[in-house]
């Protein structure tokens, strides 16, 4: 499913404008990050797909239909959400989390737990784990339940927020190598918001950069943003010139290695 935001806006009670005429389309079975500082409106975007936030003007559209005329309960049933930190109901069991969307669905319980016992496989947790509760999770591990939960009801979208941003840098990028892996099999349409730019580079298809208010400074993959920021402003978002992206050959004993600018290696090239 693709996804088209179209003219949107969205200015607060308060007069705060978050987005201002935002248009962007996501194209099914693709990754897309946006990524910004605070206040670029990444959130509001991601949260506009599923009607979390009401766009003030314009429309967002899943194949060519306007979400605002859907029922908002059912569309979020059939979208994969993963908020930061997990958002897990502490009350319930690993299993009984998972199974959550299903059931709401009309899945019988037996059935719907099964089930998430397969998830538990394909987002790389034991299966022992399903009994127990949430605060009985490492961070990872609640991130990837957070994960099979939205993939519980085999949503064609999915939409995560910051969804690794609470863990260490070695599980973050251990997560990160599950989405690829993930993507790779289901090919799902998928929204990810982040600030890491470096995340951002890793697991999508195309990357957003928002100035504040949701404005687009640059859009395109990962390898076009970096090759040719739009600006001082992209190029300095994205650590153009940064020692660890300006890098080179160099042969020991007959090997070669790639290093960064001050000589740190980085990989064996083959």
């Amino acid at each position: 499913m693709g996804i088209e935001f179209r003219n949107v806006s969205k200015t607060y009670p308060d007069g705060t404008v978050a987005v201002s005429g935002f248009s962007f389309d996501v194209p099914s079975h693709r990754t897309v990050a946006l990524v910004g500082s605070s206040g670029s409106g990444k959130t509001t975007l991601l949260r506009m797909v599923n009607r979390m936030v009401e766009p003030t003007e314009g429309s967002v559209l899943i194949d060519d239909r306007d979400v605002h005329e859907l029922d908002r309960v059912s569309l979020r049933r059939r979208i994969g959400y993963v908020p930061q930190a997990g958002g897990l109901l502490p009350h319930r069991t690993v299993r009984d989390n998972i199974a959550t969307v299903p059931v709401l669905n009309g899945v019988p319980r037996k059935a719907a737990r099964v089930a998430a016992d397969d998830l538990l496989d394909l987002v790389g947790l034991e299966r022992s784990l399903s009994v127990r509760y949430p605060a009985q999770l490492s961070g990872g591990q609640q991130q990837r339940v957070a994960v099979a939960r939205a993939l519980a009801a085999d949503p064609n979208i999915l939409l995560m927020d910051e969804p690794f941003g609470a863990v260490d840098p070695i599980v973050r990028r251990e997560l990160q190598d599950q989405l690829l892996g993930l993507q790779g099999e289901l090919r799902k349409t998928i929204i990810i918001v982040t600030h890491d730019i470096d995340e951002a580079f890793r697991v999508a298809d195309d990357v957003v950069v928002l100035r504040k208010g949701g404005v687009i400074a640059q859009s395109g993959s990962p390898q076009e943003i970096l090759a040719t920021p739009a600006d001082a402003f992209v190029g300095q978002f994205v650590g153009a010139d940064r020692s660890d992206r300006t890098l080179r050959r160099v042969t020991v004993d007959g090997t070669e290695l790639i290093v960064d600018a001050d000589d740190r290696p980085l990989g064996v090239l083959r």
